[in-house]
């Protein structure tokens, strides 16, 4: 194994129960074969490529051979520049931050407490940092940008998920992946690569604020389709926020199923009809829109009846002089242009920065002993800005013809897709089109099963929703190996 491992023994209570487990913290090197040989053995030469950086939490109080067949779970996050540390630190790890929630956050320093809703009472979990993010590099003369694309990071994330099944034995395991956020389109990804590649067969797929589509949630000159699918999260928001008349203001579900049923017809038709629509129906499309989502109809008017993400977040509370987060519209701030159409601080993204970087330094270090002198990589925006996409020049990055093509060949693999009410990064009506238009067997399209939280993009940090998040999960990961 190699030296720079560092492994810990643990316990923790779940659901009542103790669980005692094992931590192990580290990297491993994911090489390249060489067309070199040696000489004396004939053994390929391999080429290290990166140091991957993971945690991995195996639990203890069972056998070998228990082992070998428990399931595992391979998890990270989205960015595409982003760690690991936002699931591991948030819903699915032993331990977990403690920063509050919207409208009752805590100050700093901030700590972690036992998570007694982590999955490790059901599964083995891995948190894996692609590289570039976490502690995770490219080993000298190596070019780091090199895996800052789509292909590549998939590439490199299967090979590291073939090589631990390889050397910690778990290929008879079963096996999950969790992504969120772009984490969502690497493990659509992944699922065919693993499967073409390696011939690693998964047990189940988690979406966690998903996006396997980018047409569904790009607002450019147009495309016309985010604009019906974010209408429905905007009423969402608007009701949390108190925004909507009395008629939709009465339950959170009733404003949405209302919503829904008019973006997918009216309002659906009426984008398409572009300049033909007379002023008299411009007006009344432009009130009901009002209706849903709190905003004046005159500023509706003024957008061309295409009120955008941006538009939303700085308007819907601009006469209390605050913005909403797009990660999670329940976050409000201070902007410091109020007047502007540009977001300047994003209200739910800075909320959870500062806890979950201070706990990961603290706990990788003085709780699982691991020593580096490299800054743990929260967040890495000069990988967002220079990511690159090669597959899909001159088109929308989509990976449901990937995860389509997965399930139709593996007719085991379960789908659990976990939605925030509140996520305007991701927003859940445009997960629901991507679905429904993945056009699967009517056979299979039971395997895939949709859930939905009262929070936004990290959903965990609403205490009431990681406890239905845990149970939904625990029940899918039961199901779907029984299945």
């Amino acid at each position: 194994m190699p030296s720079d491992l560092s492994i810990t023994q643990h316990r923790v209570t779940i659901n009542g129960h103790e669980v005692s487990y094992t931590a192990i913290a580290g990297t491993l090197t994911l090489t390249q074969e060489t067309d070199k040989k040696d000489t004396v053995t004939e053994i390929v030469a391999e080429k290290p490529k990166a140091n991957l950086f993971f945690v991995a939490y195996v639990r203890d109080d069972i056998s070998d051979e228990q082992r070998a067949k428990r399931p595992i779970t391979f998890s990270f996050n989205g960015g595409p520049g982003s760690s690991s540390v936002w699931m591991h630190l948030g819903l699915l790890g032993p331990r977990r931050v403690q920063m509050g929630d919207a409208g009752a956050l805590t100050a700093p320093p901030w700590h972690l407490v036992d998570n007694e809703y982590s999955l490790l009472d059901e599964t083995d979990l891995v948190f894996i940092d692609p590289i570039g993010t976490g502690y995770s590099r490219a080993v000298s003369g190596e070019r780091t940008n090199e895996f800052h694309e789509f292909k590549k990071d998939i590439e490199s994330v299967g090979d590291f998920i073939r090589l631990y099944c390889t050397r910690y034995g778990r290929w008879r395991s079963p096996k999950f992946i969790i992504g969120e956020s772009y984490g969502t389109t690497r493990a659509a990804g992944l699922s065919g690569y693993l499967q073409d590649r390696h011939g690693l067969f998964l047990n189940g797929l988690i979406f966690v604020s998903t996006t396997l589509n980018f047409q569904t949630i790009r607002f450019t000159p147009g495309n016309d389709l985010p604009f019906v699918l974010y209408l429905p999260p905007f009423a969402a928001v608007a009701w949390f926020h108190g925004k909507l008349d009395a008629s939709l203001q009465q339950s959170l579900t009733h404003a949405i199923d209302a919503a829904r049923h008019f973006a997918n017809g009216e309002y659906a038709a009426a984008l398409m009809r572009g300049t033909t629509l007379t002023a008299a129906e411009e007006q009344a499309v432009a009130e009901k829109i009002a209706h849903f989502i709190g905003l004046s109809a005159n500023f509706v008017l003024r957008s061309n009846l295409r009120v955008d993400i941006t538009n939303f977040t700085k308007e819907l509370l601009r006469s209390d002089g605050k913005t909403i987060g797009r990660l999670d519209a329940r976050f409000t701030g201070y902007d410091l242009g109020p007047t502007g159409d540009k977001i300047n601080l994003e209200p739910s993204s800075l909320a959870y920065n500062g806890p979950y970087t201070a706990a990961i330094y603290d706990y990788v270090r003085n709780e699982l002993k691991y020593e580096s002198d490299l800054p743990y990589e929260i967040m890495n925006m000069q990988i967002n800005s220079n990511w690159r996409f090669h597959d899909f020049e001159g088109q929308y990055v989509d990976v449901s013809e990937t995860l389509r093509r997965v399930m139709c060949s593996n007719t085991h693999l379960k789908v659990l897709v976990c939605n925030g009410y509140y996520d305007l990064a991701t927003p859940f009506f445009a997960a629901e089109y991507t679905f429904n238009h993945l056009y699967l067997p009517a056979v299979l399209r039971n395997n895939v099963q949709m859930a939905y939280y009262e929070a936004g993009h990290l959903m965990y940090v609403h205490l009431p929703s990681l406890q239905k998040q845990k149970q939904d999960l625990a029940v899918f990961l039961r199901s779907a190996i029984a299945s």
